[in-house]
C-alpha cells in the first residue's frame, strides 16, 4: 500500500509536472517564436512579459480561491484552462493574438503555487514538509525539462507549433486524472485573507524582495538559456532544448536534496531555511558572471547545470522560508503574495536582459543577474540573523 505522504506528493507533483510542461513551453520555444514571427530580442522578451503578467495578475484571486474553496477546485480549473491556453498558442495567427494566448496561459498557471503548497502544508506532517515541498518542486523543473525536449525536438520533425499541440492535449487528459485522483482536499476557509497582517510582518516583507531579485534570475536564465546557446555558442536549437532540460534535471535532484537538508539540519526551521537560501543565491551570482566566458556547449551546459544546483533551484526552499514566517491559515494567501513578488521581477527582468543583450551583448545581461543574486544574498542574512 502506498502512504498517504506519498498519494499526496505524487498527486500534487503529477499535476505541477504538466502544468508547468504547458507553462514554460513558452521558455523554450523562443527562437521558434522569434523566427516565426520575426522578432528583435525585446519582443522575445515581451512574450515573457505576458505570460508573467497573467500569472501575476491571476495569483493572488488563486490565493483567495485556495483558501475560500479547496486546492482540488482551483488546480483543477487552473490546469484545464493551461490546456486550453497552450491550443490557443499553437493556432495563433498573429503576434499580437500570440501574446493574449500566452497571456491566458500565464494567467491560469497562479494557480500553482497557492494549490500545490497548500495541499502539502495542510496535509502532510510538520516534521516532512520540507522534503515534500522539494519533491513537488521538480513540477517546475521537470516539467520544463520535459517541453524543452517535445518543444524544440518535434518542431525539427514536424512544424514548429506541434509541439505545443502535444502538451495542451496531454494537459487536458492530466486534468481529468488529477481531478479523479486528487480525492483529499481542504475544507477551505470562509474568511478574507489578511494582507495587511502579512505585511506587516517585516521578515515576511524582506523575504519577498528576495523572491524578486531570484525570481528574475529564474525566469529570465529559463527564457534565454536556448537563445543563448544557438545565438552565442552557436549550436543548434536542439542542442539548447538538452541543455535548458539537463539544468531542469539537476535543478530537481537539487531541490529534493536541499528539503531533506532543511528538515534535518540543526538549527530553528527559519535560521536553516534562510541560511541554505543565501548560499544558492550568493552561488548563482558567481556562476552569472563566469557564463559569458563559456565557448563551447559543454562548458556552458556544465555552468548552467551549476545555476540549477543554486539560484534556480531555490525557490522550493523560498517556499520553506516562507512556512516557518506565517501561520497555516494564512499559507494559501502568503504562497500566492510571495510567487507574486518572484513572478513581478519577470515583467522587467527579461525584456532588461533582451535590451542588454540588444546594446552590449550577452556579457553586460548576464551581469545583471548576477548583480540580482547577489542583493538576494545580502538581504537573505538580514533574515537569518533575525535583523528585521
Amino acid at each position: 500500500m502506498v502512504s498517504r505522504f506519498w498519494r499526496i506528493v505524487f498527486a500534487v507533483t503529477g499535476w505541477h509536472i504538466a502544468a508547468s510542461v504547458c507553462y514554460y513551453a513558452i521558455y523554450a520555444g523562443t527562437p521558434l517564436f522569434q523566427d516565426a514571427f520575426g522578432l528583435s530580442g525585446f519582443r522575445v522578451g515581451l512574450v515573457i512579459s505576458a505570460l508573467t503578467l497573467g500569472y501575476a495578475i491571476f495569483l493572488l484571486p488563486f490565493g483567495v480561491a485556495t483558501d475560500r474553496f479547496g486546492e482540488r477546485r482551483t488546480l483543477t480549473v487552473g490546469l484545464a484552462g493551461l490546456a486550453l491556453g497552450m491550443l490557443l498558442v499553437a493556432v495563433a495567427p498573429t503576434y499580437w493574438l500570440f501574446l493574449a494566448a500566452v497571456f491566458l496561459l500565464g494567467s491560469m498557471y497562479g494557480s500553482a503555487t497557492p494549490g500545490t503548497n497548500k495541499a502539502i502544508f495542510d496535509q502532510i506532517n510538520a516534521e516532512r514538509h520540507h522534503r515534500a515541498i522539494g519533491i513537488k518542486q521538480i513540477g517546475p523543473t521537470v516539467g520544463s525539462a520535459i517541453g524543452a525536449v517535445i518543444i524544440t525536438g518535434l518542431a525539427g520533425r514536424f512544424f514548429w507549433q506541434f509541439g505545443f499541440l502535444v502538451a495542451g492535449g496531454a494537459g487536458l487528459v492530466t486534468t481529468g486524472v488529477f481531478f479523479v485522483v486528487y480525492r483529499r482536499a481542504s475544507q477551505g476557509d470562509t474568511t478574507a485573507p489578511d494582507f495587511r497582517g502579512l505585511l506587516s510582518n517585516h521578515a515576511y516583507v524582506v523575504l519577498l524582495l528576495v523572491g524578486v531579485c531570484i525570481g528574475a534570475a529564474f525566469y529570465t536564465t529559463v527564457g534565454y538559456t536556448v537563445l543563448f546557446i544557438d545565438k552565442s555558442i552557436g549550436a543548434t536549437v536542439a542542442t539548447g532544448g538538452l541543455v535548458l532540460a539537463s539544468v531542469q534535471v539537476v535543478n530537481s535532484a537539487s531541490k529534493i536534496g536541499v528539503g531533506m537538508l532543511a528538515d534535518i539540519l540543526p538549527g530553528t526551521p527559519r535560521a536553516r531555511t534562510s541560511a541554505m537560501l543565501v548560499v544558492q543565491a550568493a552561488g548563482g551570482g558567481v556562476l552569472f558572471l563566469v557564463l559569458p566566458v563559456t565557448e563551447t556547449p559543454l562548458t556552458a551546459g556544465l555552468v548552467f547545470a551549476g545555476l540549477g544546483v543554486f539560484v534556480l533551484g531555490s525557490s522550493g526552499l523560498y517556499y520553506s522560508c516562507i512556512s516557518t514566517l506565517v501561520g497555516d491559515e494564512k499559507l494559501g494567501a502568503a504562497s500566492a503574495a510571495g510567487q507574486l513578488a518572484m513572478t513581478v521581477s519577470g515583467l522587467f527582468a527579461p525584456p532588461t536582459f533582451g535590451y542588454l543583450i540588444d546594446a552590449s551583448g550577452f556579457g553586460a545581461a548576464w551581469s545583471f543577474l548576477a548583480g540580482l543574486s547577489f542583493v538576494a544574498a545580502g538581504l537573505g542574512l538580514a533574515v537569518v540573523f533575525e535583523i528585521v
